[in-house]
């Protein structure tokens, strides 16, 4: 059986502490040409333009195994408790295959029980696209709205988006346009729905306890704009739940159906499952969100190796701990050059720092080293023209997270001054991590670069729903295998619970004093 302890109990973290990084200003190409691991679906991770030499990556390597990293992998695949907070299983691996042995709890084995929620969700989404299922009007399905908030949003929303431009090229018929409302703004969803037809539109509610308020609230502000912009309508007919088996939107009865998830997927893991599953395959078709899963599954796969110059996944997971605990590096950008990728950044913030931005290890006791990063990122070539002035010159580090493609996924392209634009996207590319890494000298100071700024690379032919699923799963394993090693619970979220508590006492009319005098500013009384 592993054994969970503190870094700071650990031989490899003294001696990861003594170590000297390498200086990324004296990046070759060799390294380049070296410091790669493929991870799945035709991506390939680079960590040339990182901290990393000999000495640092064998102590990394030590690091990993001396905190049993993969052992704990295969514990929590094969359904231990590794959710110590809440004492829950944590099987989103299991949504995409089996790594290990079976996993029964209470009797049920967890995997068919999953299949068979993706088994049912496939045959809707199917009738929905044939248009054997129709809205209570007759009319086919042209728009599915999901309503959810947090991961309910934006992973869906990330994978999408991702797949969106990917589905047109591909000449995916029918294409069902997908929509989100998430916040509990009503001007979110008023602008959202501004110029959908009611009686062609498909609802998706996600709330995993059946209680979420944002989600219900804009339940109801949507059934009350429907009811005024088509009059009769029961919108619950063309409303479908993602929920648990035991929540009040399972057993009401009143929705067209309901697809199931439990306790033991995440919030911020679950777009590979029917949180995820039903609004993509509605959008795209079942066998697209199935690439997406195999995808996933691969990457998951490639995790379990216990050689990290094999592991894409335990490499960045070390590499990204070396920087935040021992060089003591605040933050992390990522940055796809991808206009697809466009809210990818905005799901790894949840999934990173609501996961990893924990101060107590699994036992509840205070850790004495810095834990997870905080994580933002914009796509590329528009984030070199805001926020790239500070990654470049201020004050602080800030390790980078590239994303590139060779080809773009329509195929349409235009050429400028001697090269195309996806050309151009991708020598912008090339030139920011050589630019971040090696600086530039200069005899006037605010020409100067001082280069020392690491980054790593994921690089594929194209995006695609394989891609995607990789993509994802590759961050969720970094996340995990950086939360088992500075023996942090990465599947709790304690730190949402309390404004949605002092929420409920503004609300209910009790607030203590603080609150009422904040309240009072904004108009709540």
């Amino acid at each position: 059986m592993p054994t969970f302890r503190n870094l700071t109990d650990t031989a490899a973290f003294a001696a990861l502490k003594d170590t000297t990084p390498f200086d990324v200003t004296g990046l070759s190409p060799e390294r380049v040409t070296e410091m790669r691991i493929p991870l799945a679906a035709d991506l390939t991770y680079s960590y040339a333009a990182t901290p990393v030499n000999a000495s640092v990556m064998q102590r990394l390597g030590e690091l990993a195994g001396e905190q049993e990293l993969i052992a704990k992998y295969r514990m929590l695949a094969e359904g231990a408790v590794m959710n110590t907070g809440e004492q829950r299983l944590v099987l989103h691996h299991l949504l995409r295959g089996q790594l290990g042995a079976d996993v029964i709890h209470e009797g049920r084995n967890q995997r068919e029980f999953y299949v068979e929620q993706q088994r049912r969700v496939a045959e809707f989404a199917a009738a929905v696209r044939s248009g054997a299922e129709t809205a209570p009007s007759g009319n086919r399905y042209r728009t599915v709205v999901q309503i959810g908030i947090g991961g309910s949003d934006l992973g869906p929303r990330a994978l999408y988006l991702a797949l969106e431009q990917w589905a047109r090229a591909e000449g995916i018929d029918p294409q069902i346009e997908a929509r989100f409302v998430s916040n509990v703004d009503p001007d979110d969803a008023a602008a959202v729905l501004s110029d959908v037809d009611f009686e062609s539109t498909l609802f998706v509610l996600v709330s995993k306890s059946g209680t979420t308020q944002e989600t219900l609230t804009n339940e109801k502000f949507v059934q009350e704009l429907a009811a005024r912009r088509a009059p009769g309508i029961d919108l619950l007919k063309q409303t479908v739940a993602v929920t648990s088996q035991s929540s009040p939107m399972a057993t009401s009865g009143a929705y067209r159906d309901a697809f199931f998830i439990d306790n033991f997927i995440g919030g911020r893991y679950s777009a590979t499952s029917a949180v995820g599953g039903v609004v993509l395959s509605v959008a795209f078709g079942p066998e697209v969100f199935q690439r997406i899963l195999d995808g996933a599954h691969a990457a998951d796969r490639a995790a379990m190796e216990p050689d990290i110059r094999k592991n894409a996944a335990l490499m960045d997971a070390m590499i990204g701990l070396y920087e935040r605990t021992v060089l003591g590096w605040p933050a992390t950008a990522v940055l796809p050059y991808s206009q697809a990728l466009s809210r990818f950044p905005a799901h790894l913030q949840q999934l990173d720092m609501e996961s990893n931005g924990k101060s107590v290890n699994r036992d509840g006791e205070p850790v004495d080293y810095a834990t997870g990063p905080v994580v933002f990122g914009e796509p590329g070539t528009n984030g070199q023209h805001s926020f790239y002035q500070l990654l470049h010159q201020g004050t602080d580090v800030v390790p980078l997270q590239f994303v590139g493609f060779l080809d773009s996924q329509l195929g349409q392209d235009t050429e400028f001054d001697g090269s195309t634009s996806q050309t151009k996207l991708n020598a912008n590319l090339a030139a920011q991590i050589v630019a971040f890494a090696v600086g530039k000298d200069d005899d006037n100071p605010n020409k100067r670069f001082a280069g020392g700024r690491p980054s790593t690379l994921i690089v594929g032919r194209r995006l695609t729903p394989e891609a995607v699923g990789a993509l994802l799963a590759h961050f969720e394993n970094k996340v995990m295998f950086q939360g088992l090693a500075w023996n942090i619970n990465s599947f709790d979220q304690e730190g949402v619970q309390l404004g949605k508590i002092l929420t409920k006492e503004v609300l209910g009319g009790n607030p203590g004093p603080q609150l009422a005098a904040y309240a009072a500013l904004l108009g709540v009384t």
